[in-house]
């Protein structure tokens, strides 16, 4: 059998991928009464190499409220959970079952139950912890593989007691530490202490090993790669007040999402203006009060996923400044919370564990890649003697620059053998894990998405043979799928919404006719979600010639003082559709038919020329 047939067999694969990983600690992290105050005792994975740090805190209530917030984000899950009678149907039945025994049967009974249906509950992923000569950093990601945060604390934060030994290892941070934690008051002193072993006593016995075996799902290692290495990709970046994102924690708290309508997070970015923060869909402007935008090019930039950013209310009081990076429409952005000597950065997705369709998209701009390079090892070995380096340290050091290094940076992240700290605009050594990753296993999620690769390679195996922009809803793809080895093509087909979702998604292969979407898209619909993404990047890449385009919706915005005007313009080929109006009204329509292809062309180009002239801001972009 030939491999192209091997790999055209999804089946063949199992489902669940996880990744074992061990941790040990000689105890339990907590918080400890002293003479003079309490001390936070962190134990670190004593499978790892020796890492310390003991010193007092100088700001215990900014450190308290920083650990609670990375302690709300790595628990945080904001998966569509959608209602279902069986769980209440099954809590019925054991309730029956449990009525005669005791509070303590009752208990072992429900985490059995959810041990068999949520086993991700039970845990909490110990954050990642490396101490280098500039900070100390604490690294997690969310339960839903939605959020990313990086705790740095500068060694400022800290009276040394003894040298600190460098390093990267996990601690133990479970929900009584986080209990424990809130114990910190600012009228008495706190300490610190990270190390592997406690004080040593002699105990009849032997020691005792607080062991934790962790199956880590392979998509939330991928997820937290990935996002991280995202810092990497150009940004626009725009700074905020602590105010200005508290009006907008404010007002998302007092008004609920509603059903039907859009939630996103519009950031409006005109030079020499100060940036528009605007709530979807009651068109609420929140303008910044920390400056103007320093860019060079107006814009205006959607982003999801903005009720995460409740995670950040405790730290709010401390914040002096907001940096905001913003990639793009729909992809990660950052928000770097600047307190002093401790800054915590949070990168949101947009999209969870579930969102196929927007990860897929991302994908092509963060493409893992397995193999290693001699540039790779100059850049680890040199960081494994500095810890810390700017890119224009590590070039000068190791000989390399331009596209060759940073190559070696990305891989070197994607890897998890070294990270970018967005704060700071440096790279740090932090090996993921111990042991090297199975970078075969995070290649693809599953094997319909190797698939699906495998059939992008391949020329002219998928097209897009139908493209129809329904207004307010998204664009419509209708695609052909040649399979080589089922001697047949398919015909996929998707509907994405503004937000890069697929709401709507079939296809005429075996596996959606029998399953549908219960068990994930089929390899011919993320094969067309691939193409059209990757159309659309090679488009915004090459800056396509305005003289060769047939087929293009741009849409366009200008804010008043009676509100936001809007007007959207769709070319296909000799066709020319015009919308304009207030947003959240109907707007009005006009349809133009041409003679030629040409024609069409020069007006739609002539129209977008004299919106750009009159003050209106490119609402595609991104």
């Amino acid at each position: 059998m030939s491999e192209d047939k091997k790999q055209a067999a999804p089946d063949a694969e199992p489902v669940d991928s996880h990744t074992a990983i061990t941790m040990e600690y000689a105890g339990q992290s907590e918080v400890g009464a002293k003479t003079d105050g309490v001390e936070l005792s962190l134990y670190g994975n004593i499978k790892r190499d020796p890492v310390s740090l003991v010193g007092k805190i100088n700001q215990p209530m900014l450190l308290r409220e920083s650990l609670s917030a990375l302690y709300a984000i790595v628990g945080s899950d904001y998966r569509y959970k959608p209602k279902d009678r069986s769980a209440y149907q099954a809590y019925r039945r054991m309730r029956n079952e449990s009525a005669n025994k005791n509070a303590w049967q009752a208990q072992q009974d429900y985490f059995s139950w959810l041990l068999r249906n949520d086993p991700l509950a039970f845990l909490i992923l110990d954050p990642i912890i490396s101490v280098h000569p500039d900070q100390l950093m604490l690294e997690v990601f969310s339960k839903d593989e939605g959020t990313y945060a990086a705790l740095g604390i500068n060694m400022s934060a800290f009276d040394l007691e003894e040298k600190p030994t460098f390093g990267t290892t996990n601690i133990d941070f479970s929900e009584a530490l986080n209990a424990s934690i809130q114990q910190f008051r600012s009228y008495r002193d706190a300490h610190l202490r990270i190390a592997q072993t406690g004080v040593e006593l002699n105990v009849e016995g032997g020691e005792k090993v607080l062991e934790k075996n962790i199956k880590v799902p392979d998509s939330w290692i991928r997820g937290f790669l990935q996002v991280q290495s995202a810092g990497m990709l150009p940004s626009d970046r725009f700074t905020l007040a602590p105010m200005d994102l508290y009006n907008c924690l404010r007002h998302l708290r007092l008004n609920g999402d509603v059903k039907g309508k859009r939630r996103g997070l519009r950031v409006e970015l005109v030079p020499g203006e100060a940036p528009r923060l605007v709530l979807e869909p009651w068109d609420e402007v929140i303008e910044s009060t920390a400056g103007v935008y320093q860019g060079t090019q107006a814009k205006v930039v959607r982003l999801w996923g903005r009720r995460r950013l409740m995670l950040l209310k405790r730290m709010l009081p401390f914040v002096d400044s907001i940096d905001v990076h913003v990639t793009g429409s729909g992809l990660p952005c950052f928000w770097v919370l600047r307190c002093g000597a401790i800054t915590l950065t949070i990168g949101l997705t947009g999209f969870t564990a579930s969102g196929w369709a927007q990860s897929s998209a991302f994908d092509l701009l963060m493409a893992r890649k397995t193999q290693g390079s001699k540039s790779l090892g100059k850049v680890v070995g040199y960081l494994a003697k500095q810890w810390v380096a700017t890119r224009e340290d590590i070039a000068q050091a190791v000989n390399i620059a331009g596209e060759e290094l940073l190559e070696a940076l990305q891989l070197g992240c994607q890897q998890g053998q070294i990270m970018f700290d967005i704060a700071n605009d440096v790279y740090r050594l932090r090996p993921l894990t111990e042991t090297p990753l199975d970078l075969k296993r995070l290649e693809y999620r599953n094997q319909r998405e190797r698939v699906a690769y495998d059939l992008l390679a391949r020329k002219s195996a998928v097209s897009i043979s139908g493209e129809n922009r329904i207004y307010g809803t998204g664009v419509e793809l209708t695609g052909k799928v040649e399979v080589k080895e089922d001697k047949r093509d398919y015909r996929p087909q998707i509907l994405i919404a503004d937000d890069g979702a697929v709401s709507r998604a079939e296809c005429t292969c075996n596996q959606y006719r029998k399953q549908g979407l219960k068990e994930g898209p089929c390899e011919h619909l993320i094969a067309l979600r691939l193409t059209y993404a990757k159309r659309e990047m090679n488009r915004r890449k090459s800056g396509k010639s305005r003289s060769t385009i047939s087929v293009e919706t741009r849409t366009y915005s200008r804010r008043s003082n009676v509100g936001e005007q809007v007007c959207q313009l769709s070319l296909d080929h000799k066709r020319l559709h015009c919308r304009w109006g207030k947003s959240g009204e109907r707007l009005r329509l006009q349809r133009l038919q041409f003679n030629t292809v040409e024609m069409a062309r020069a007006d739609y180009l002539s129209r977008i020329d004299k919106l750009l002239d009159t003050g209106y801001l490119d609402a595609s972009a991104g």
